[in-house]
């Protein structure tokens, strides 16, 4: 077992005013998507300007924002949002969703681009880069908060977590996402984007990574608690957890996109 670095989830307090580890990380984020976006846009093949850059995260940060929050109400809790519908707005009980945060950044794009008149595929190819920083910084935000922690394991590198009532001995799977979901996929997609890609590539390879590693993840990540009676229908269905679930739309999405910028390199519109 590998002790468990408890760091306090409050980075910093000035008096009443908390600031906490995760919404920095998401500052982290933000930064470092601008940053990258920045960069890309010099690209001869970029679809926006430098000075567009900034108008395009503002739209995308929202997109996380409200699309994040109301994918986890939508997805994991629609039964106690419908008996409270209040619990939109309770941002600081927790409760944000990558699938609904992804749905929200598409429909922030398509609205992006139809402002300034941008093909939504070659918006979604310049922003998909930009995207595995972010699940970085968010993971490690998981996984010092102690929050979305593995299921109960003996491999040597096991933690207990403060927060698990339990104290069994568990995967640091948040530790596994920030590396499959943020450093490996950052690098495989940043490098493939490094030349021009016909509308579709980029964002299809993308989502077939991420489905891949979460999905993979979902085998080790312990379910949160409130979502075993909640999910007695999904789960009946198949053995797939509400991750997984989730995951093969968005796989079967970018095998979609890449066959069809595959026909176009074949010269074959069908």
């Amino acid at each position: 077992m590998i002790p468990y670095p408890a760091i306090n989830p409050v980075a910093l307090s000035l008096g009443p005013l908390q600031i906490h580890w995760y919404g920095i990380m998401y500052l982290l984020a933000f930064a470092g998507a601008y940053m990258l976006a920045a960069r890309n846009s010099q690209r001869p093949w970029a679809p926006i300007k430098r000075s567009q850059v900034e108008d395009l995260i503002t739209y995308g940060a929202w997109g996380v924002i409200l699309g994040g929050r109301l994918g986890y109400l939508f997805f994991y809790s629609a039964d106690k949002w419908l008996a409270d519908p209040a619990m939109l707005f309770r941002v600081w009980e927790g409760g944000m969703s990558f699938h609904g945060g992804l749905i929200g950044v598409a429909i922030a794009i398509f609205t992006y681009g139809r402002k300034n008149k941008v093909s939504f595929l070659g918006l979604a190819d310049f922003v998909v880069p930009l995207v595995p920083a972010g699940l970085f910084f968010g993971r490690i935000g998981n996984f010092i908060g102690g929050e979305l922690y593995g299921r109960a394991t003996e491999v040597p590198w096991a933690m207990v977590f403060p927060s698990d009532p339990t104290q069994l001995t568990r995967h640091p799977s948040q530790l596994y996402e920030a590396l499959l979901e943020g450093l490996v996929i950052f690098l495989v997609i940043n490098w493939y984007a490094r030349k021009p890609r016909l509308f579709g590539e980029v964002s299809g390879l993308f989502l077939i990574l991420y489905g891949l590693f979460r999905f993979l993840v979902e085998f080790v990540r312990e379910p949160d608690a409130h979502l075993v009676d909640q999910s007695a229908l999904i789960e009946s269905l198949s053995w797939m957890t509400r991750g997984q679930v989730l995951c093969v739309p968005m796989m079967l999405l970018g095998l979609w996109l890449l066959r069809k910028t595959f026909q176009r390199l074949a010269g074959n519109p069908n």
